[in-house]
């Protein structure tokens, strides 16, 4: 658990990121000011779980030495209760002194498309922007849209979005990979099963200084955006396409309502990705067990299949199942992303 020291130490960093938010030269620089503000929220988080991991022992402590009769037979079902919390909060403070991936506070880009299966992909694919939308809104965190390539009937090409909140990256990185669904599509009259994948890429949001990338290895190009509807669709010159010279990596950005709006969040996206193809890089050369994931589609393995006839997700990757899947889709995967943070820390 965290020692003395370490606490002193976290109330000191706390006070310096206060007066860093007060400094003219901080509040006047917006990405500074964003930066230094979410460090002090992490941390501010931080502290507030530590004083409730005191509290809570204190109580264990009272109640297990208490000579109250009353107070006793109480102690008995509240003390294991208690306990419980505690080992959540002293595993959750570990994993914030001592990240496993120090990418994990960061906020994230998700990147949906669809695979095989024509429309019904990508009306699975819409299915899951949903569906990650409502796991963002229960966790108290932002979704904002990047890009998106919709069809007539209400499904998703292809939508990319970014997901704003301290842990963002660490539960949703678990998505990355080929989501394959089973079920009787609604324009299917004979009632057959139709198999089809989605694919999803789950990136970390990085800064300038995390990625360096070279404006004379760039090129930006502006167009009309298009989609469905829209306030300046087809008729300004807003939308923003980027193509990274070195490896042919190319964003586009339209859902913003001015040029420089896109292309800003399209640098964000490219960073994004740039980093992920290094990263994956450099873990090949050193043949870890882990390899990241990137938004191509080519990855053939399916981490999970959705099973609506049977009310039936799996996940492959521990092969397990989870029923209901109605709340499933609902954004209730907390179930099935603590199994996998839980198999994860074994190894």
């Amino acid at each position: 658990m965290i020692s003395q020291d370490q606490k002193e130490k976290l109330i000191a960093e706390l006070a310096e990121l206060e007066a860093q938010l007060a400094d003219p030269k901080i509040t006047g620089d917006r990405a500074a000011l964003q930066r230094v503000a979410k460090e002090y929220s992490v941390k501010k988080e931080l502290r507030e779980s530590i004083e409730m991991y005191d509290a809570l022992t204190n109580e264990i402590n009272d109640l297990e030495t208490t000579t109250d009769p009353d107070l006793h037979i109480m102690a008995a079902d509240e003390i294991p209760r208690l306990r419980k919390k505690v080992e959540k909060l002293a595993s959750e403070i570990d994993e914030a002194i001592n990240p496993s991936d120090p990418m994990d506070s960061r906020d994230t880009i998700v990147e949906i498309r669809a695979g095989a299966g024509g429309d019904e992909s990508a009306l699975f694919a819409a299915e899951l922007f949903r569906t990650y939308s409502r796991y963002a809104d229960a966790h108290g965190w932002k979704t904002h849209l990047l890009n998106t390539n919709r069809i007539g009937i209400g499904g998703y090409k292809e939508v990319i979005f970014e997901v704003n909140g301290c842990g963002a990256f660490k539960d949703l990185k678990y998505e990355s990979g080929v989501h394959r669904v089973q079920r009787v599509p609604d324009t299917e009259k004979s009632g057959r099963v139709h198999t089809s994948t989605v694919t999803v890429a789950v990136l970390p949001k990085v800064e300038e200084l995390d990625v360096q990338i070279d404006p004379k290895d760039i090129t930006i190009e502006a167009s009309t955006a298009g989609g469905h509807g829209g306030q300046s669709v087809n008729t300004t010159y807003s939308a923003a396409r980027i193509t990274h010279l070195p490896t042919g990596i190319i964003v586009s950005c339209q859902d913003e309502r001015s040029f420089q709006q896109n292309r800003l969040k399209a640098l964000e996206v490219l960073r994004a990705r740039v980093y992920q193809l290094e990263k994956e890089k450099r873990d090949l050369a050193l043949r870890t067990e882990r390899r990241s994931q990137i938004g191509t589609g080519e990855r053939v393995e399916k981490i999970r299949t959705y099973n609506f006839p049977q009310d039936r997700v799996t996940d492959h990757r521990i092969e397990q199942n989870f029923h209901n899947l109605p709340a499933i889709m609902d954004g209730k995967l907390d179930e099935i992303i603590q199994a996998l943070q839980q198999k994860n820390s074994q190894f």
